[in-house]
């Protein structure tokens, strides 16, 4: 029986190996007809650059020449010399991204060459990087045209010129890899373009096949498409040179209209501003220079002799301190060193030597590399400021999102469920584009272990759990439920969420708390918390966290009653009603007329009187004079930019939100201190990151809080716009929703009225609110007055 059974499973084997390589096409097939390739002799797993070419000949020009292409870590793409496109999307083994390139308009008759540049960043990689070993890929979509795909007939060469500087960051966690060491004498300079000779080139070695999700055996990367579509890139040009020393200051270099010239035996330093934070590919393009060192380094601001931050536009008595790349000209024309992977930077500081040979820099520009977000939003008031938060806070938004969202691009680029939620709601009232969203609550529900829970960020080759990250995960799927009709996307990530509810299910003690919780119970940044946790979550007893487990419970029994699980709801709300009654038997303190951190009622934060106005665990008719105690009494704990969220939307639920706008001093402070995007905690001398994307609330709260604008039911299917202009006269904005834009314009008028205009998509109604007093709007424009 057992040989039957073998011969069956080798013949089904090959019948279906055969059937689907067949097909050329990988959006169909589960097997690929093209094979990663590798160096021959190489280290598959340690850091290492190589490059990738094949010459092809094309007696006619096709109609579409279409390829498929993925790479491990890293690739970027060339045809006969120009830059196609880079990659593979950030994903895991069972999630390799693979992207769709049409190649045809590069194409000509004759001879054309494919090029590949391929990083391996080994030990040293981004923690966000995840990989299988050194290996790229590429496979035509047309049989026609397989001469291309990627086999022996690539040829091969490891860059012995490049070289990895491992960085110790002074200034904080750092997980962003490596930097760049390039010793031009050993660059194979113009590899990627035609005639060059590639003959001492090494022969590719076959390194496996490429299967797709759903083959019955794989090399380690299943491959699947790219779901977003590639970073923008555009020329950002420095705004000056700040300071220098051993030379005198030339920016026409600055401009790509002039060549600076560092003389023979000379050491010069020059400080570059770019006037405001970017993330991208510098490019320095030089000539001449042979054994010169050009040392490059990137800060997001200048330190003061005790390594303080100040104002971001101060340079007199300030130095530069961060990550840095080297690169050493070896005489040649037109060298371009570009860094392998992003760089994040507001000041650069170039510090070059040379020897014998005077260096020309003929040009020095930044390619700013982003997720495509376009600002379709807008946003208008009588308060300038605000308008430069706005800003600053889109800025930020867009730092914070490349192949997906990040916490912030200088020290960590990781894709963490809190800062992901925000920023996620923050690119759907700004931009409307939904993908990069879906895309996360993707990553995460990859990410999910055994236990049930999500990772705390991910993709990421380290595990980190932060279980109240995993309950904000479902609050994302929840707002994703809210915000766009896609019931077939949200259902099938609702198997996920029971197996987060389960785990903080089991960790309830007989007092229907949380009891003594593992992992890292991150909540805020809040001085008072302990590397950001909350009072009673080592021990138990914890009615922050316990609340916030109440919270995610009453979303997700929204959810599952919108998907008809009718029974899992009720339980769900069973267990949160359970944990409301001994939250307020056991921390709730009368003489204060607020919840505790613990039993113990020793100390008391806004973060738990915060999470029971939103789970309603202290009732309506309550919730106004508990929010003006947590605004007002100083002694609590409080909440930093990242738990602020949360504030406001308490300070909304109970009919507070006229004070948002006298919230905002942080954001305020920050811009009185220089910052062109917003930072970590709101203190812009002691925060780490100068641009952390959970700071980009205002870019949310100001059409939803300000001027109102909201779904009124699942999918946004209708919509309840209720201004709070509070100290504001008038308001203006714009936000885009899957049927069009929303419109609002309001004027406050003699004691409590409100006039303006509204005007709503076609296919869109809802209602508006003010004070009390309610409107029907139907689709188009209307004149409203209350």
């Amino acid at each position: 029986m057992k040989k039957i059974y073998l011969v069956f499973a080798f013949t089904y084997f090959l019948l279906f190996t055969n059937s689907f390589a067949q097909e050329n096409n990988p959006k169909m097939s589960y097997m690929w007809s093209a094979p990663w390739i590798n160096h021959p002799t190489a280290s598959e797993v340690d850091y290492g650059v190589f490059h990738f070419r094949k010459t092809f000949e094309l007696s006619e020009k096709p109609e579409d020449f279409v390829v498929y292409v993925s790479g491990d870590n890293r690739y970027r793409l060339f045809v006969n010399g120009e830059p196609v496109g880079m990659g593979p999307a950030r994903g895991d083994l069972s999630n390799w991204r693979y992207e769709t390139y049409d190649i045809t308009s590069k194409l000509k008759l004759g001879k054309n060459v494919l090029a590949a540049l391929v990083v391996n960043f080994g030990d040293k990689a981004q923690v966000a990087q995840i990989s299988a070993g050194t290996g790229f890929l590429l496979q035509a979509k047309h049989k026609e045209h397989a001469v291309v795909n990627t086999g022996k007939s690539w040829k091969t060469i490891q860059n012995v010129g490049h070289t990895a500087i491992a960085h110790q960051s002074q200034t904080g966690y750092y997980a962003c890899g490596p930097t760049d060491r390039v010793n031009g004498g050993f660059y194979p300079w113009g590899w990627e373009k035609p005639g060059f000779d590639d003959s001492k080139w090494m022969q590719a070695k076959e390194a496996g096949p490429a299967t797709g999700r759903g083959y019955i055996f794989g090399n380690s990367r299943f491959l699947v498409p790219r779901t977003i579509p590639q970073l923008e890139e555009k020329v950002e040009r420095f705004a000056k040179i700040a300071r220098s020393a051993g030379i005198k200051s030339d920016e026409g270099f600055l401009k790509g209209e002039g060549t600076l010239i560092i003389p023979t035996r000379s050491r010069v330093t020059l400080l570059l501003d770019m006037g405001v934070e970017t993330v991208g590919y510098p490019e320095l393009l030089v000539s001449k220079g042979k054994d010169s060192e050009i040392k490059v380094t990137y800060a997001e601001a200048l330190y003061d002799e005790n390594q303080q931050k100040g104002n971001r536009n101060e340079v007199k008595g300030r130095k530069i301190i961060g990550y840095h790349d080297a690169f050493l000209p070896d005489g040649g024309e037109d060298r371009m060193f570009r860094p392998l992977w992003l760089r994040t930077f507001r000041y650069v500081q170039l510090d070059i030597e040379t020897t014998s040979e005077a260096l020309h820099i003929k040009d020095y520009k930044h390619i700013f590399t982003a997720y495509p977000f376009e600002q379709n939003a807008q946003f208008e008031s009588g308060d300038n400021t605000l308008g430069d938060i706005w800003k600053v806070g889109w800025r930020t938004a867009r730092l914070c999102a490349t192949e997906s969202y990040t916490d912030c691009p200088y020290y960590e680029q990781l894709n963490y469920i809190g800062d992901t939620r925000i920023q996620a709601l923050v690119s759907l009232y700004v931009s409307g584009d939904d993908r990069l969203m879906r895309d996360a609550i993707r990553h995460f529900d990859n990410s999910r272990q055994p236990n049930g829970l999500t990772l705390s960020r991910y993709p990421s080759e380290i595990k980190q759990l932060i279980p109240p990250y995993s309950l904000f995960w479902i609050a994302m799927l929840h707002d994703y439920h809210r915000y766009r009709n896609d019931p077939a996307f949200v259902e099938e990530h609702l198997h996920g969420i029971a197996g987060v509810l389960e785990w903080f299910e089991r960790h309830l003690n007989e007092e229907n708390l949380l009891g003594a919780l593992p992992w890292w119970q991150f909540t805020d940044w809040s001085k008072e918390f302990e590397s950001g946790v909350p009072k009673g979550a080592a021990t138990g007893n914890s009615a922050n966290l316990s609340l916030q487990y109440v919270y995610t419970l009453q979303l997700a029994a929204d959810l599952y009653k919108a998907y008809g699980k009718e029974a899992d709801a009720e339980h769900w709300l069973s267990v949160a009603s359970k944990i409301k009654t001994a939250v307020l038997e056991k921390c709730y303190d009368s003489k204060r007329g607020l919840i505790a951190e613990t039993p113990e009622k020793m100390q008391f934060s806004q973060h738990s009187n915060i999470m029971a106005v939103l789970t309603n665990t202290i009732p309506e008719g309550k919730q106004q004079a508990l929010m003006e105690k947590v605004l007002s009494e100083e002694d609590l704990i409080q909440t930093t930019l990242y738990f602020k969220f949360y504030l406001f939307r308490a300070m909304k639920k109970a009919g507070l939100a006229d004070g948002y706008v006298r919230q905002l001093g942080k954001w305020r402070l920050m811009l009185s201190q220089g910052l062109t995007t917003f930072g970590e905690t709101g203190e812009p001398h002691l925060q780490r990151s100068d641009c952390h994307a959970w700071s980009a609330s205002p870019n949310f709260d100001f059409l939803n809080t300000i001027c109102g604008i909201a779904p009124a039911s699942a999918g946004f299917k209708t919509v309840e716009i209720a201004p709070s202009l509070g100290s504001l006269e008038n308001v203006k904005g714009k936000m885009p929703h899957p049927l069009g834009d929303i419109l609002v314009e309001f004027e406050k008028g003699n004691g409590d009225s409100i006039s303006g205009q509204i005007t709503l998509p076609q296919g869109l109604t809802g209602t508006f609110k003010w004070k009390g007093k309610t409107m029907s709007l139907k689709s188009g424009k209307q004149q409203v007055k209350l």
